[in-house]
């Protein structure tokens, strides 16, 4: 038995991305309605979704957050970390962000935090901005996150460097306009 709980590969993109807007609603219910440090203008959203090697991966925004979330199409071949199998989360505190673990991702290397949703299965989640509160619309997040895109590939373009993961993930998330709210 595996020690994952995955997503069923055999969904649809569109259900796959309501099933995910639907957890993280439920989160937001439960854990972050009340929080003053939460920006309750903001929906829940997703964009920029795409498949890449073995992952779903896609831009989430929140009330809370701005994060690429990597969910796998499969056994990622990574060692759970203990006290997070499925039957282990599902009665455990809640944790925003858990374990840090490597990812490799079209020859890239990734650092990502492992988190489990009953209704989503085991994820991967990546920080990218952590204090929505200056943001009115979610395109003043997405439009912040864009400049810090632009600004990583003129750094690389001048040092002269080459990354097929970041190229993927510019030009993904850069025009990537797949979007579905809360």
């Amino acid at each position: 038995m595996s020690q994952w709980q995955l997503f069923d590969s055999d969904q649809d993109d569109d259900r796959i991305v309501n099933t995910v807007i639907d957890a993280f609603r439920d989160m937001y219910e439960t854990f972050f309605k009340n929080e003053l440090l939460v920006n309750h203008d903001l929906p829940i959203e997703i964009r920029a979704f795409r498949h890449t090697d073995m992952w779903r991966i896609f831009l989430l925004l929140t009330p809370w957050t701005l994060a690429r979330i990597f969910l796998p199409e499969r056994e990622p071949g990574i060692q759970m970390p203990k006290g997070w199998l499925a039957s282990e989360r599902i009665n455990a505190p809640n944790t925003v962000i858990g374990p840090a673990i490597p990812l490799e991702i079209l020859g890239g290397k990734e650092q990502a935090h492992l988190n489990y949703h009953l209704k989503v299965g085991h994820y991967f989640i990546q920080p990218l901005i952590q204090s929505m509160a200056q943001f009115k619309t979610p395109d003043d997040a997405f439009y912040a996150w864009n400049e810090v895109i632009k600004t990583r590939d003129k750094v690389i373009e001048t040092q002269k460097k080459s990354c097929a993961w970041q190229k993927e993930v510019s030009r993904r998330e850069f025009f990537g306009r797949l979007r579905r709210k809360s």
